[in-house]
């Protein structure tokens, strides 16, 4: 049995891999918001007790919730193995050495696996570590305030990875506060008992030159997928990734490349675009010109593996019908369209829905127009809180990465 399956948007949810917002997201100071890309600071236990609801929703659908920590600490099951994540993830620091990077190593080794993983997600702290400063020239002069930055993204665990058909593509993150997420999903399809003796294929891995993200991914059918040229998806990951499916996957025979505005208020193609059902979408109007129009490159196989065939469509409902064989799509605007509310609720995730069955949709509180809207177009639309989960600028596609749908 395949331990991943994901071949659409809308099958039936049946296990999905979150992360429950940790002491990460109290490592945030207003001095480095940017530099880790937040807009503003949750208070960690209100944000937990509505990610706790969002999991427990989930649950009450017969919907398997694993932890991206949990199955972290269960990937590092001997000491070879901790040791070597702790190595890979310092290697890829960027600016410990020598006698320092070695202090902080054996700082880590000095705990439990499962606190090594959270000391690791939520950032070491300088004054947590008594390194003298006759013997290292960094620690005598670094202003900043960790020897590991904290990962406060990591709550959104569609970016680093996403399960197509029966396989992965691990991702290259484009900001260097998330390069390192991706680290975790690399070690746990190695190292992990579930994963480990099934081997789901990487259809791209972390390595790759050109930054590719998960919240760019959507699998609109088995045989379609569609990707974002975006502020954090390349053109060239793009191109790379297909060929990959084309010529190893087997099924995917179309990617949709939909060109979107590059801008952090549109970050991936899923805080713009999501699907809701078999013909139905939710669509941020702002991404289309003046006249309804958006860049679609619909990518084939070409006449070998190393060559795509391209075709170039202005209309998205008209390349969404053409590959999906539909003869209607109902697309639902964020906020009605409406020149203030549309807006308004896009920044606050209102296009970045959870399908969790044909027709049903996860969707956050505060978006109340366009949850109005969903009922009123026949989608059943379960709320939750979302006052401090909001504020990380993602939404409950965002927040979880399927491992398994029905099909």
């Amino acid at each position: 049995m395949n331990t991943i399956n994901v071949n659409s948007e809308i099958g039936k949810l049946k296990k999905v891999i979150l992360k429950r917002p940790g002491r990460e997201i109290e490592n945030l100071t207003p001095e480095y918001l940017k530099e880790l890309l937040f807009d503003d600071i949750p208070y960690l236990p209100n944000m937990q007790k509505e990610h706790d609801g969002f999991a427990q929703v989930l649950r009450d659908r017969d919907i398997e919730v694993l932890y991206l920590e949990n199955l972290m600490t269960e990937a590092l099951s001997n000491d070879t193995q901790k040791e070597e994540f702790i190595d890979s993830f310092l290697k890829e620091s960027n600016y410990l050495y020598g006698y320092t990077l070695g202090k902080v190593k054996e700082f880590l080794l000095n705990f439990s696996t499962d606190k090594i993983v959270e000391r690791i997600m939520g950032g070491i702290r300088t004054d947590e570590i008594n390194i003298p400063k006759k013997k290292s020239l960094l620690a005598l002069t670094l202003k900043y305030p960790f020897y590991v930055s904290p990962m406060p993204n990591l709550y959104f665990t569609r970016d680093p990875a996403a399960s197509i058909g029966n396989g992965i593509s691990i991702s290259k993150m484009k900001e260097p506060a998330r390069r390192k997420e991706s680290l975790f999903i690399k070690f746990i399809i190695e190292n992990h008992p579930m994963f480990k003796d099934s081997k789901p294929p990487v259809w791209l891995d972390r390595n790759y030159k050109f930054s590719i993200e998960g919240g760019d991914m959507l699998v609109l059918s088995e045989s379609v997928l569609a990707i974002g040229i975006s502020e954090r998806t390349t053109a060239a990951a793009i191109e790379h990734i297909a060929k990959n499916l084309f010529a190893q996957q087997g099924k995917i025979t179309k990617v949709l490349a939909v060109n979107i505005p590059k801008s952090r208020a549109f970050m991936h193609l899923d805080t713009v675009f999501t699907m809701l059902d078999h013909n139905k979408f939710s669509i941020h109007p702002k991404i289309l010109d003046q006249n309804g129009k958006i860049d679609v490159y619909i990518l084939e196989k070409g006449d070998s593996e190393t060559t795509l065939q391209i075709t170039h469509k202005e209309q998205i409902d008209d390349a969404l019908k053409s590959a999906l064989g539909l003869d209607e799509i109902e697309f639902i605007a964020c906020g009605g369209g409406d020149v203030i509310a549309a807006p308004r609720e896009q920044w606050a995730d209102g296009t970045n829905t959870l399908a969790i069955a044909p027709g049903v949709v996860i969707t956050y509180d505060r978006n109340d127009v366009t949850n109005k809207i969903f009922r009123e177009r026949g989608l059943e639309t379960i709320e939750i809180a979302s006052a401090e989960l909001s504020r990380g600028r993602g939404g409950p596609r965002c927040m979880s990465m399927p491992i398994y749908r029905e099909d």
